[in-house]
């Protein structure tokens, strides 16, 4: 009967619960996570915080999860240490676990740069729910009314908003000179910029916080911080939410093989035999890139942690990759951007722009010898699953490229024998 361990219990791990049980009814799972709360979805926090979801709306699997699968869950544990000859992992309180097949789905940490003063008490990250809740009762006990938040990607723009709907005063301070930069070409970011500014957040783009300082009363607490440039921001509470770094040190001096992430194939499998890794901690395949690469993204995550499951299990299944996938809908505006926002100058590429600034709508299109390698919508995303289908399968859109970005762009307009051809696929 085969053993397997899964050491993190986020989207990958859960994902490789479901898809073991799948193939093997039998083998025990036992999975293990530094995290008291298992099963609940991450990119719901924000809502934890704003108080539109409590914990119950955030999970992800009914209650009876691990009993349904037969697995062992043991929440609250962590693993500091990987002996690969001997197959074990040890916790912190010296227990040894031994495995047959192990998945490393560790996921990422916040990235905090060194700030004077970020000791000071009312700095938060913010990646998981033990975050979203301190950062909850703080905001309750001191009854804030201003904070700070440092980047202004994925996750400074969602707590902002979370925070700007507890009725703070929000001032996002960004080191790009645009917010959203991996995600959004420089026009899409003024409109969403825009949009944002009028639900009331102030920005500071192109500088970093400098120092966090105290409150005149008490040094200890934040009182504000002093940007680069000089200027000195008042505030009651410093989010950091510049992103995630792959949590790889349970892998470091082993024979894993590491680049910023964990190395894995297209089965998961990383160097090391029988040792699998998936999510924020995996470098895998991004098919637009044609490379391995870290892709901290949820849905990925799931995608992964199955692969990963299946080939644990004995089904060989490849991944076919992903890339970067983003939708979000925030301050009221519904984005979508996949692949590449911002190419580099290529002769084989060609840029397709439609723009309704009235009605802060964008569409872009970026080509790769007329095939999709990007897309980015900005207030009309009706249209984003047949053109990712259509970049997903690697369409030659020479001959209908004109009518990409219409308004009622849909099967219609592809040629009758790529229609059949594309229906067949979906």
């Amino acid at each position: 009967m085969a053993k397997y361990l899964i050491v993190g219990a986020s989207a990958a791990g859960i994902a490789a619960v479901e898809a073991i049980r799948k193939v093997d009814p039998v083998g025990t799972i036992t999975v293990i996570t530094e995290e008291a709360c298992a099963h609940y979805s991450r990119p719901m926090i924000s809502d934890l915080v704003s108080g539109k979801a409590d914990l119950q709306k955030m999970k992800c699997k009914a209650e009876g999860f691990w009993k349904e699968n037969n697995a062992e869950a043991r929440l609250d544990k962590k693993v500091v240490s990987l002996n690969l000859s001997d197959k074990t992992v040890t916790l912190e309180d010296g227990e040894k676990v031994n495995y047959e097949k192990l998945l490393l789905a560790t996921g990422g940490k916040p990235f905090v740069p060194k700030m004077e003063g970020q000791e000071k008490e009312g700095v938060f990250t913010f990646t998981n729910i033990s975050d979203a809740q301190r950062l909850a009762a703080k905001i309750d006990a001191l009854n804030a009314k201003s904070a700070v938040v440092i980047g202004a990607g994925l996750i400074g723009i969602s707590v902002t908003e979370a925070l700007i709907k507890r009725g703070i005063k929000v001032t996002v301070v960004e080191l790009q000179e645009k917010i959203l930069s991996l995600l959004l070409d420089a026009k899409a970011s003024d409109i969403v910029e825009a949009v944002i500014r009028k639900a009331g957040v102030n920005f500071a783009t192109g500088q970093s916080v400098q120092k966090i300082i105290g409150k005149p009363e008490n040094d200890g607490a934040v009182g504000g911080v002093i940007l680069t440039k000089g200027n000195q921001v008042p505030c009651d509470l410093v989010i950091v939410a510049i992103g995630v770094i792959p949590r790889t040190e349970l892998v470091a001096g082993t024979a894993v093989k590491l680049n910023r992430g964990i190395i894995v194939d297209n089965f998961m499998q990383t160097s090391a035999p029988d040792v699998y890794a998936s999510g924020d901690v995996a470098e895998a395949y991004d098919f637009i890139l044609n490379q391995n690469r870290l892709l901290p993204l949820w849905p990925l995550a799931v995608l992964e942690g199955r692969i990963a499951g299946c080939n644990m299990a004995g089904a060989k299944t490849s991944y076919e990759g992903g890339t970067n996938m983003s939708s979000l809908k925030y301050f009221g505006i519904p984005i979508v951007s996949i692949g590449l926002a911002n190419p580099k100058d290529d002769p084989t590429i060609e840029v397709i722009v439609k723009q309704d600034i009235e009605n802060n709508v964008y569409k872009k299109l970026v080509l790769k010898n007329n095939m999709i390698v990007g897309i980015t919508l900005v207030n009309c995303i009706d249209r984003a699953g047949i053109l990712f289908n259509l970049m997903k399968s690697q369409v030659n859109v020479k001959r209908f490229k004109q009518n990409l970005l219409r308004d009622d762009f849909g099967w219609a307009f592809l040629p009758v024998t790529l229609q059949r051809k594309m229906s067949v696929v979906q």
